[in-house]
């Protein structure tokens, strides 16, 4: 595989439309550039368009299909369906009804969550959607964190609660060969601003038991991926967030945590990244700091030419030494496992 092949497989990619034509852009990126997967949306942002990717369930069937027929390779398709406010397949569009996972967590009712998470999973592979970008393992230690406690995304403020509903969560898609991702490593649940909208330092807010989520599932492999957000610390790096950090991700999660997983990056569009670094820069950053695949929405801002333009600054990165090719191709190979896990028809 020639080495802009195997870039393009690090990075998913949103893209604006109900289907798909041989003039698509994002057909371009799956034939030309080898794009390892997408992330559907339910509205186009920068836009501010009502609909984009997702219509309704017959809609988004045919269009899931119609990617995996253009792709190089068998390709990852994520959403966010997390169940409460952040779900993509909303009742409106004729998708099932989910609780969020604060719900889940009060009721505490490990029969409830099964079946939550089952109805779930079932969606989406009835979907062609292959990879959830959940659960949100993030504890609710500030339940007035505008991102997570008020949007009701944590099961809990308690470690325990959070690790036994994220487990039954992650079985029951495991059952249906949905892959699942853990977030936001280190933990978002005790911050005070949302990395959407700008830089979120958790410098003094963040504590270690958030952790204890994470190590707990990866110990129990139980994790597909783990999403770093773009969080930062001072004890953990004193220049960069943890998703471009390699000191965070190779020493805490790679080290400490022993993950040898998927890491993927939350979306770079995120003003918590936008507005301290370039997009091709920050792309090159995370591949630099140990990260195997870069999301970008494609969605808060819309340039339909975007993988071919950042293709080429990561292989000047390489041709500099900023990053390795034996980074790439380490990389690669956990895209090819986790890819393997699913049982593509």
């Amino acid at each position: 595989m020639e080495l802009k092949q195997k870039i393009g497989q690090l990075f998913m990619f949103g893209f604006q439309g109900t289907k798909l034509s041989v003039n698509s852009p994002i057909v371009d990126d799956l034939c030309k550039n080898n794009l390892g997967g997408v992330i559907l949306f339910d509205k186009l942002l920068a836009k501010k368009e009502a609909e984009n990717n997702i219509k309704n369930p017959a809609q988004l069937k045919a269009l899931t299909t119609s990617l995996q027929q253009y792709a190089s390779s068998p390709l990852l398709i994520a959403l966010d369906q997390e169940g409460g406010l952040v779900r993509r397949l909303k009742s409106e569009t004729g998708f099932p009804e989910t609780k969020s996972a604060q719900a889940l967590g009060e009721a505490d009712d490990t029969t409830l969550t099964t079946i939550h998470a089952s109805c779930t999973a079932v969606t989406l592979k009835a979907l062609g959607i292959n990879l959830n970008l959940s659960p949100c393992v993030d504890l609710n230690c500030n339940p007035d964190n505008p991102i997570i406690g008020k949007l009701g995304r944590s099961f809990s403020a308690d470690a325990d609660t959070v690790c036994r509903h994220a487990a039954i969560w992650i079985k029951e898609h495991r059952k249906q060969q949905i892959l699942t991702c853990l977030k936001h490593f280190p933990g978002h649940g005790s911050s005070q601003a949302d990395s959407h909208l700008g830089f979120t330092d958790i410098s003094k807010t963040w504590h270690k038991k958030e952790l204890l989520p994470f190590k707990y599932l990866i110990e129990k492999n139980l994790a597909d991926c783990v999403m770093p957000g773009h969080l930062f610390h001072s004890d953990f790096d004193s220049s960069y967030p943890t998703s471009l950090s390699p000191t965070t991700i190779r020493s805490i999660l790679r080290k400490e945590l022993a993950f040898d997983g998927l890491v993927i990056t939350d979306d770079l569009q995120m003003k918590a990244i936008t507005d301290r670094y370039g997009l091709a820069e920050s792309a090159c950053l995370a591949l630099a700091a140990g990260v195997d695949m870069i999301i970008i929405g494609n969605n808060l801002e819309y340039d339909p030419h975007l993988l071919g333009t950042i293709i080429p600054t990561v292989i000047t990165a390489i041709e500099k030494g900023k990053i390795s090719t034996a980074q790439i191709d380490q990389a690669l190979r956990r895209v090819e496992t986790v890819k393997r896990k699913i049982h593509y028809s």
